[in-house]
């Protein structure tokens, strides 16, 4: 019993499809490959820590800004800590915050942390009016249990409770 087939119009067929199949697997293998980089996860704080984020990785960051925490050096330069319920994550930014930028606030961040495990940003977004949230942070602080909803109070991350 032979794998070929019998009929020469099925041999034909058996035989284009064997060809074409490694050079599919080779495009799909190189256009993978080729979008490695372009692939941007999203990670809360105390999940980019859990993941051990690779320095260098170009990543999102979201969270709340922790109060007390936005510090503005000359030249544009700033530094903020990004909170959930679990952990905090240093985050450096030089250029112009968005206007509704502040402390208490939801954010995504994008950019990568460095070796010292401080996340250097290229940009920052803010939430754009009050009922808004992006999805990835809503998500997330649903699932770590630390979802608000409309009108709650931000939380006080880092605050001394008595």
């Amino acid at each position: 019993m032979s794998l070929w087939p019998k009929s020469r119009k099925a041999r034909r067929r058996l035989t284009v499809l064997l060809a074409i199949a490694p050079v599919l697997a080779l495009a799909v293998g190189l256009a993978l490959y080729g979008m490695r980089d372009a692939i941007s996860l999203f990670y809360t704080p105390a999940q980019a820590q859990e993941a051990h984020v690779k320095a260098g990785r170009k990543v999102q960051l979201g969270g709340l800004v922790q109060k007390g925490s936005v510090v503005k050096h000359p030249g544009g330069d700033v530094e903020f800590v990004v909170a959930d319920h679990r952990s905090t994550a240093k985050v450096k930014f030089h250029g112009d915050l968005p206007d509704l930028f502040r402390e208490g606030q939801g954010i995504v961040a994008q950019g990568a942390f460095d070796k010292s495990g401080v996340f250097v940003a290229k940009q920052v977004l803010a939430k754009h009016d009050e009922r808004y949230m992006p999805r990835e942070v809503s998500k997330a602080l649903k699932e770590q249990g630390e979802w608000r909803g409309d009108g709650a109070p931000p939380p006080a991350y880092g605050a001394k409770t008595q």
